[in-house]
């Protein structure tokens, strides 16, 4: 009778695995992760190896947790896959494909080694906090399997391939570090901090799933979007600690210590940027911690004393916030950068050190804003336009903005991006935590712009739009030999994205599945509108000095992926469609 069941099981199985198989989103990922495949170089053999290794793994991890999905304690969004797969390629082929650029700007003395071993490093922090994410999510799904008394046959071979993909893996990392490393104890010391970043990257994606457990985006609904963040949170702040610790061990050298040399030499920009986002992130924490304390939440009903206590928390909360911002975070600024100058005073410095461009353009940026959130806000109250077009018209907001500034101030735009994102993050915390006078406000605001990946607890569509937009271009930094490379974000967002929506929704016929809402029309008017963007762009970049490198093959087949990334992921696409364009504009 057992034989019967494990047979009727196994066979029960194999009819579904090979359904799920049968995806698009899958299909445009492993195209993408071929055509980086194909672009690297024999140099950067170990990375391009664990690289596939790593889709392969994460394809059959997303099967796997498919096939268990009734039993496990989460659940993918209705109607998609989980996007594990996309979610675990996305950051380790955005810095293979940087990997690859950079290889191209070694061979002309553009660039020097050390700034392709620090992206090399990124890579391996990446790939591995994926991994071990993955492997947690193998581990949960091993475990519910054998809650049941009935184990399906196929679950050994699973456990068997599991641990040869992680060993392979780790073999890999360890030969592409032995080729480069002179040093026995520099390269234990590596290997040690890029472990790290996979246990802070399954712990974070833990406190995750536990923090937001209603959120579609992030809770019990476990998607690729939340293991992007998880992993790109991890390397962001990972990279700002090793950046700290290598300047502290730089002061102890002089005492006869050995130095710990880190990363390479970055703009005061993007640490003020980092500064300020770990500074955010960090005042909620040092709110609730006094909160705690001083024993602030009471079960009062009295309308006056809870106004009262209402007051005092937003008082907390606004000194908390502003001794990070003013004490803290520029005392760490100062420290790591050495500015010549106060951090502040050196921002204030460089806005005005063009007034007439960069002052011009704040005024311009603002009088956009306020004339399209005043309109489309009161459109949101009084139309019965769906809001899935009326989000669509701040991604022409985007390209309104974001264009001019690119082409003639790319540097103001960098650290205008930072600032935005500061405000959002600062906005949403108030928003959550209902920080009189502000919170309430702000929540009814946001709530008219909301869809169904966003909840009630996070809102986060605004935040990927943004950093759909701000990541191209804060990874085009230094050098660059693709001109259309930074634009990736508004192109893909501001002019693809939209017209497919806006075309598919008043024209779309022929849709891409029968559950979907994305049509062959909608998609076909997204790929032919940037490569029309591009065609107008690339003269007007020429003309303002950008040297022209990009191939019309390679365009075309970035333009067609991500569009039909686009077309097939149930994802958050603005979060991972501007970063697959991105790459493969760098191949």
């Amino acid at each position: 009778m057992a034989e019967a069941f494990s047979s009727r099981n196994h066979h029960n199985w194999r009819p579904a695995m090979a359904s799920s198989l049968l995806n698009g989103e899958r299909a445009v990922v492993l195209l993408f992760v071929s055509s980086i495949e194909y672009s690297t170089p024999v140099s950067f053999v170990y990375e391009s190896l664990s690289f596939c290794l790593l889709a392969v793994f994460a394809l059959f991890v997303e099967i796997s947790l498919e096939s268990y999905a009734s039993d496990l304690p989460f659940k993918t969004r209705p109607g998609a896959s989980s996007g594990l797969l996309l979610g675990a390629v996305t950051l380790p082929g955005l810095a293979v494909s940087k990997l690859i650029q950079l290889s191209r700007a070694l061979s002309v003395h553009e660039v020097g080694v050390e700034e392709v071993e620090f992206i090399r490093l990124q890579y391996w922090a990446t790939s591995i906090g994926c991994l071990c994410v993955l492997v947690f999510l193998c581990f949960i799904c091993r475990h519910e399997s054998n809650k049941s008394t009935m184990v399906p046959v196929h679950s050994h071979w699973h456990t068997k391939f599991s641990i040869s993909c992680i060993a392979l893996f780790a073999a890999m990392c360890y030969l592409s570090f032995a080729a480069k490393s002179s040093s026995g104890w520099y390269m234990a010391l590596t290997l040690l901090w890029i472990f790290c970043h996979g246990l802070a990257a399954v712990k974070f994606i833990q406190h995750v799933l536990h923090t937001f457990p209603a959120c579609a985006s992030f809770g019990i609904a476990l998607q690729g979007e939340a293991l992007l963040v998880t992993t790109g949170f991890v390397v962001y702040f990972g990279d700002m600690f090793a950046f700290t610790i290598a300047k502290i061990s730089k002061h102890l050298a002089s005492n006869g210590l050995n130095s710990i040399a880190y990363g390479v030499e970055r703009s005061e920009i993007s640490t003020i940027i980092q500064g300020m986002l770990l500074g955010l992130l960090l005042s909620p924490m040092l709110f609730k911690s006094i909160l705690h304390r001083l024993e602030f939440y009471t079960s009062s009903t009295n309308s006056e004393v809870r106004g009262l206590h209402e007051r005092g928390k937003s008082t907390i909360f606004y000194g908390s916030l502003a001794f990070i911002l003013l004490v803290i975070v520029p005392l760490w600024l100062q420290y790591v950068q050495d500015f010549p100058v106060h951090p502040f005073l050196w921002v204030f410095q460089f806005v005005v050190s063009e007034p007439h461009k960069r002052l011009s353009l704040c005024v311009y940026w603002v009088a956009v804003i306020c004339v399209s959130v005043l309109r489309f806000y009161n459109i949101s109250k009084n139309s019965k336009i769906e809001r899935i077009l009326l989000r669509k018209y701040y991604h022409l907001v985007a390209v309104l903005m974001f264009v001019p500034a690119l082409i003639f101030q790319p540097l103001f735009l960098n650290l205008a991006f930072g600032a935005a994102l500061g405000v959002f993050l600062l906005l949403e915390i108030i928003r959550v935590w209902r920080i009189w006078p502000l919170g309430p406000l702000i929540h009814q605001f946001m709530n008219a712009f909301t869809d169904h990946r966003d909840s009630d607890l996070l809102i986060v569509s605004h935040f990927s739009l943004l950093l759909g937009c701000a990541l191209p271009i804060w990874m085009s930094s230094g050098f660059n030999d693709r001109p259309l490379a930074p634009f990736a974000g508004i192109l893909s967002l501001g002019i693809g994205d939209t017209m497919a929506s806006m075309v598919g929704y008043k024209y779309g016929v022929l849709r891409w599945s029968k559950t979907g809402k994305k049509t062959v029309e909608g998609t076909a008017a997204g790929i032919t509108s940037v490569l029309a963007a591009c065609s107008a762009l690339l003269p007007l970049l020429a003309a303002t000095g950008h040297m022209f490198t990009q191939h019309w093959l390679s365009l075309l087949l970035a333009v067609t992926l991500s569009g039909l990334l686009e077309a097939y992921t149930a994802q958050l696409d603005n979060a991972f469609i501007p970063l697959v364009f991105y790459s493969l504009l760098c191949l």
